[in-house]
């Protein structure tokens, strides 16, 4: 079916493209392409054009940055170097016939790695010789080439800066000389038979030589570039330069002024090579100028994992400077106790300028200031674009507006990635004083890189950092995202800052202040040769521009020059060529005549005015290379990478990589992970940034591919802990949330901490959009992957939970209900932000009941073995309170159980507050076992589960009966033939002491404790079953009124249900959906499923068929009974023995009731003491247990007629009458009834009490058929009892068991249990 375009489109429309998913992260690996002026793409080629006399020192330029990229190369691989020798293998000394072979094999392995030692050897040979030349040829006595220039002069401390590094690793690297010792080693062994070594021995001791020395490559320069005297010059321009640079902020990127801060000090050491050079360059640069430099950076940033301190070079490099060594004390950081009183008032703070968290406030208002108005800018500039009508000063002032605010954002993430530089080397240069190892099972030692990393950082520290790297990759990431919005105006602006200043501001110079300056004229008119863009037709020079008066517009005021509005900024030339103009102006083209600077006003003809304008306009330029070059700048300020690198500390603590524990981005996301903080979690993942900036520095700079590879591995381990640790927090949280809500509101309002019970919202939504986290140039579902790792732990939870029910008795149903509840409001709270497995089928999983091949769920199997193991044979019942307690005495049967399992606080209720407060709850309930326990069981068990755990118990009672059959069998043997009852005229103690007399064989059977345990499990199983019912009625009645209302089920007058059907014959819920599926059906214009609404209506009747048959459901108790009857019809041949005469046998009878009637009268005991014995040891299960059987045998009257007990009682009642108190009165003169008869008769009536409950219970549950129930009124009549209903059970379709014949039963019996299974109940009469 074609779709028309219409809804096609408005289909398109509701797609968004736009996804959910928070920034948490920052930038990805960049490929920096498109516009980039940083380097230029013809290297200074077109410099000729311009005829600037600058042809030479372009050379030259380019010749120092080839140097400069070598010489990068040549770092990188000393930096990654790692000891060739610890992997080479070692033989002993007595293998003699390898040793050869393995020399020779040691030897070409190590002669790649010490290759490369020589060709640093000859690369800063041949650089330090080009750096003296070049400062050579701009002596003042020479003065072979014009400049030098900006760009010359940042290529000679570039290079400088290359040597520093070099000599600076070759001096911390031991592996390196302990290398090439083993190197020379293996060759005098196998060069032993070579010709001509002579000269690879010379060259083997210069390498020697060379790397032995400290500071061999700067005494090399020093050496070559004072071969020529004039030098001092060029060196006093660069320390000006790098002076000016440092104090007015010249440098928009932090690693351009750690570059001027480490050359400083060389340049220094080289202008001070004697007494005479430093006497004279102190002349012009005053050394606290100087101090005031090192003083302020005392440590300075060399490498990832390795500093500088300027005083270290000064005191080992300078001579002269070991005259000062008050001001050299100072720089040098002595410890405090070094310093005077008045040294130390004049210390600086370092502590407190390194550590960032001391300025994390000023940073917080930064950043929040910066959002805010990077975002107004951003808005202004989208607005003047989209508006066609916007005047060209608007637009022209947003988009000048929007470049001030991306310099500042660039300043700003410059100075945060210093300082996180800068606290790293201060960290690296003061080892922690105090330290613990992080694992002391295994190792008591720290490595030296733990004491300047996991040691050295403070929690405060650690939360300083992990915010500053967020705000810096939040800002580099919002300045990212806007590149393509914001290239053309940074351009615009650019080029309009060019032309304002060429067109404008020079002419207006020309006019006044260099009117008759030829030569100063004429560099400004090359100035605006080089970059001024003309507008129109019009000239580079006109008359009118040395007029003495500005022109005019129409109206007569002074007017300005327009130019065109373009989005093509300066060259690399350009810049190169402006800074060099602007320089020959301020000093007239001589080192000599810097002085104190090159915009100092004291030694030029430059009014201030004009100086201060050309001072603005050369710090512009100085920025707008990084500017024009948007996307590299960014990464490069954005770059964290430096603070995994440990190459140095390696070498050190000689082992091949450090634990994650050590590792500080891991520290971080354990700090973000462990924090109170709930703010930081939305920077978990900024610590991961670190490898990524590190990976890509490994590949690209470094270019090792081996170091990619440890951090590939370090970060798989990283993120699998990630995953773990955020899951279990998450779990944790969400348990600890799921268990407040559920704490009673009584604990809630009476509890005097609430606090303590009260979860505080922490903002893990976040992290459940992320489905792309950027891990090493992959997109990784992480919320996947904790959805994934939360189902596991539901199951392992549930596990646990069914491990430690599994350890405690059946009394802890409830605590387990309860942590299940918990549990599954847990899952219903997480389910609401990620797709959760159902807990439905997790608990159906857990429990082993949905398998195919599972009869029974674990748990009802645990409350099978718990009740037939300690349940029955341990517990006591008490029909007062309806509940069972741990019997006093020692236990009838041992019941051995595993140990309890670890408790982890969040697989209870979260933590550990929750968990007390839970815990005294369950605690109230640990004690007994009840209805509330009952309704648990109910719970858990589950439907399925149900009927065979009510099977498996009614096996149990059947073997409880059949046991009995011995000790029945025992009993009769040994009663008496005949048994008297003695008359009423023997009193109480004479008929007590009778049956005492005659009921010894019962008092001395050997088997009365098992029996009485017997009848005690058989009432206690029956009084379970009755908890069960009761349970289970509760339940349906709660369920039947919940259903009843969309059946149309109401009573009628007579209590019966009916059901009232709708007009069109259904129930109200089958006419409910058939009305809508009509309404669907017939309404054309509805958009509605309608095949949906029809299988919905065909849905509702199957409902309405399958409640309606299910409304009213059987009684486990009465099924329980009617099994009963079924399984003692194979003793009531032995158990009930009618009588021959068809009278009532009244002493000679051994049926049942008879040896009851004895069991119950010698338990219960005359001794007080020995009642409460009784009690403690059987409880009143032995009443339920026997009576149940009297009632079922259908002896209840014969026994109450005739039971020795209630005999006693009745004399004693006939005592109590008012015709016998005279006698009575007479007979008590002389005697006194003794405590035993009392006792004895008060356990009596409490016997009695307790059968008749029973009985009653029984009566109403099951009563007997009309034969049994009819009596003989005085008047002769028969009075029949009224026949109760019997309701059918659900469970009447279970199988008896084996051995128990359904023909046993009686008939009536029969057809009632076979009955239940065709009828469900009694079924509501339809009425419409």
């Amino acid at each position: 079916m074609t779709v028309p375009v219409e809804e096609a489109v408005a289909a398109l429309s509701t797609f968004s493209l736009e996804h959910e998913q928070p920034d948490i992260q920052g930038l990805a690996v960049t490929l920096v392409s498109g516009r980039s002026t940083t380097e230029s793409p013809v290297d200074f080629e077109d410099t000729p054009a311009y005829q600037l006399s600058l042809v030479e020192d372009t050379n030259a330029i380019i010749q120092l940055d080839t140097l400069i990229r070598e010489g990068k190369g040549l770092v990188a691989v000393l930096y990654t170097y790692r000891s060739c020798v610890k992997a080479l293998p070692q033989l002993p000394e007595t293998v003699k016939q390898t040793q050869a072979d393995l020399y020779l094999e040691t030897y070409q392995v190590l002669d790649i790695e010490i290759g490369r030692l020589r060709e640093m050897q000859r690369w800063q040979s041949s650089a330090a010789f080009k750096l003296a030349v070049d400062m050579h040829n701009y002596t003042q006595s020479i003065k072979r080439l014009n400049g030098p220039t900006v760009t010359h002069m940042w290529a000679m401390l570039r290079l400088l800066d290359v040597l520093l590094q070099l000599d600076h690793l070759k001096n911390a690297k031991a592996s390196i000389p302990n290398d090439f010792s083993w190197y020379k080693r293996t060759f005098t062994q196998v060069s032993a038979n070579w010709p001509d070594t002579d000269v690879m021995r010379e060259e083997l001791d210069d390498l020697q030589i060379f790397l032995s020395t400290r500071w061999t490559i700067l005494l090399n320069l020093q050496a070559e570039i004072f071969r020529v005297n004039g030098v001092e010059d060029i060196i006093h321009v660069l320390i000006i330069f790098c002076l000016e640079c440092l104090e007015s902020d010249r440098v928009l990127l932090f690693s351009e002024r750690h570059t001027l801060l480490r050359v400083l000090p060389v340049l220094v050491v080289l202008a001070t090579s004697g007494e005479r050079e430093g006497e004279s360059i102190f002349k012009k640069i005053k050394i606290p100028r100087l101090m005031s430099i090192f003083k302020k950076d005392p440590v300075v940033p060399a490498f990832p994992d390795l500093h500088l301190a300027p005083a270290s070079i000064l005191k080992e490099l300078a001579p002269y400077f070991h005259r000062l060594s008050a001001q050299m004390r100072l720089i040098g950081l002595p410890l405090p106790h070094e310093l005077n009183g008045k040294e130390a008032a004049e210390y600086p703070p370092y502590n407190r300028e390194y550590l960032i968290v001391n300025h994390m406030p000023n940073i917080r208002a930064q950043h929040d200031d910066y959002s805010i108005r990077f975002a107004a800018a951003m808005n202004q500039l989208e607005l003047a674009k989209i508006t066609q009508d916007t005047e060209v000063a608007v637009s022209t002032q947003a988009k000048g507006n929007m470049y001030l605010i991306i310099v500042e954002g660039f300043q700003l993430l410059s100075q945060w990635t210093g300082w996180v530089w800068e606290q790293s080397a201060w960290k690296f240069s003061r080892p922690a004083k105090e330290w613990s190892p992080f694992d002391t099972d295994h190792s008591k030692d720290v490595s030296d890189y733990e004491k300047v990393v996991r040691c050295n950082y403070t929690a405060a520290e650690r939360k300083a950092m992990v915010e500053l790297i967020s705000y810096i990759k939040g800002i580099g990431n919002m300045m990212e995202r806007v590149d393509t919005l914001v290239a053309d105006s940074i351009w615009e602006s650019v080029h309009a800052q060019v032309q304002d200043f060429v067109q404008n501001k020079i002419t207006l110079m020309l006019r006044t202040s260099f009117k008759k300056k030829k030569e100063l004229a004429r560099i400004l008119m090359d100035m605006r040769t080089v970059a001024a863009d003309w507008m129109g037709n019009a000239t580079s020079y006109t008359e009118s521009d040395h007029a003495l008066s500005k022109p005019k517009d129409e109206n007569g005021k002074p007017s300005s020059r327009r130019f065109y509005s373009r989005a093509a900024g300066p060259t690399a030339t350009q810049l190169h060529c402006l800074q060099y103009l602007i320089l020959e102006l301020v000093s007239g083209g001589a080192p000599k005549k810097v002085g104190l600077g090159f915009f100092s006003a004291a030694d030029t003809d430059i009014p201030s005015g004009n100086l201060r304008q050309f001072e603005n306009f050369f710090n512009q330029l100085a920025f707008f290379p990084h500017i024009l070059d948007y996307r590299a700048t960014l990464a490069h300020l954005t770059d964290v990478g430096f603070l995994w690198f440990r190459e140095f500390y390696l070498e050190t603590s000689h082992v091949i990589q450090f634990p994650i524990e050590c590792s500080l981005p891991w520290m971080l996301v354990e700090h973000v992970l462990q924090s109170p903080d709930a703010g930081l979690l939305e920077s978990v993942l900024m610590p991961f940034d670190i490898y990524n900036d590190a990976a890509d520095y490994a590949l690209r700079v470094l270019k090792q591919r081996f170091l990619y590879d440890e951090i590939e591995a370090e970060v798989d381990l990283c993120f699998d802990q990630l995953v773990f640790k955020l899951s279990e927090h998450i779990f944790a949280y969400y348990k600890s949330v799921a268990a407040s809500k559920m704490l009673d509101m009584g604990f809630r309002t009476t509890v005097e901490n609430w606090d303590q019970y009260t979860v505080f919202p922490k903002r893990y939504d976040y992290l459940f959009r992320v489905h792309r986290a950027k891990l090493l140039g992959r997109n990784i579902n992480l919320a996947g992957l904790i959805t994934q790792r939360l189902n596991k732990m539901f199951r392992e939870n549930l596990e646990f939970l069914f491990e430690r029910f599994e350890c405690h008795d059946l009394c802890a149903i409830v605590e387990l209900q309860r942590l299940v509840e918990i549990l599954e409001l847990t899952h219903e709270l997480l389910s609401k932000h990620v797709k959760m497995d159902p807990f439905n089928i997790v608990m159906g999983e857990m429990t082993q009941s949905i398998s195919l091949v599972s009869f029974s769920g674990r748990i009802a199997t645990q409350v099978f073995l718990e009740l037939q193991n300690d349940f029955f044979p341990n517990f006591i019942l008490c029909t007062t309170t309806q509940r069972f307690v741990r019997s006093p005495k020692p236990c009838q049967r041992r019941f051995s159980r595993p140990s309890i399992p670890y408790c982890d606080p969040s697989f209870l209720c979260g933590n550990q507050d929750l968990n007390r407060a839970h815990g005294s709850f369950t605690e109230l309930h640990s004690k007994f076992f009840g209805l509330p326990h009952m309704f648990a069981v109910l719970k858990l068990v589950g439907p399925r589960s149900l009927p065979l755990l009510v099977r498996a118990l009614l096996d149990y009672l059947s073997q409880k009966v059949v046991g009995l059959e011995t000790g029945v069998e025992e009993l009769r043997e040994l009663m008496p033939k005949a048994i008297t009852i003695p008359p009423h005229g023997q009193g109480v103690e004479g008929t007590l002491k009778h049956f005492m007399e005659q009921l010894q064989w019962a008092t001395n059977f050997d088997g009365r404790q098992q029996m009485l345990q017997g009848l005690k499990e058989i009432g206690s199983v029956i009084f379970w079953m009755s908890l069960l019912d009761t349970a289970m009625r509760e339940t349906e009645t709660m369920h039947f009124m919940q259903v009843v209302p969309w059946l149309g089920v109401v009573p009628n007058k007579a209590g019966q249900l009916q059901q009232l059907l709708c007009d069109d014959n259904f129930s109200p819920l089958v006419s409910l959906f058939k009305e809508a599926t009509n309404e669907i059906l017939t309404n054309p214009a509805s958009t509605l499923n309608a095949n949906s609404f029809l299988s919905m209506s065909k849905q509702a009747e199957v409902v309405d068929i399958l409640y309606m048959n299910n409304l009213q459901t059987g009684s486990v108790l009465d099924y329980t009974l009617k099994y009963m009857v079924a399984v003692l019809a194979q003793a009531r041949d032995s158990w009930e023995v009618p009588s021959k005469s068809g009278l009532i046998e009244i002493t000679v009878s051994k049926e049942y009731h008879r040896i009851y009637s004895a069991i119950q009268f010698v338990s219960a005991p005359s001794n007080p003491v020995e009642g409460n014995l009784f009690l403690d040891r059987y409880g009143d299960a032995v009443a339920w247990g026997g009576c149940t059987i009297l009632y079922l045998l259908g002896q209840q009257l014969r026994f109450e007629l005739l039971d020795f007990t209630y005999h006693v009682l009745s004399v004693a009642e006939a005592e109590a009458l008012p015709s016998a108190q005279l006698s009575l009165a007479e007979k008590s003169k002389s005697s006194y009834p003794s405590l035993e008869v009392a006792a004895f008769l008060d356990n009596s009536k409490k016997a009695r009490r307790l059968n008749n409950h029973v009985f009653s219970l029984l009566r109403a549950r099951s009563p007997h058929a009309d034969k049994l129930a009819s009596m003989i009124k005085q008047n002769g009549s028969v009075y029949h009892l009224v026949k109760y209903p019997i309701i059918p059970s659900i469970l009447a379709s279970l199988a008896l068991r084996d051995g128990v014949q359904e023909e046993n039963m009686s008939t009536d019996d029969a057809d009632d249990v076979s009955g239940a299974s065709k009828v469900p109940g009694p079924t509501p009469a339809k009425t419409s």
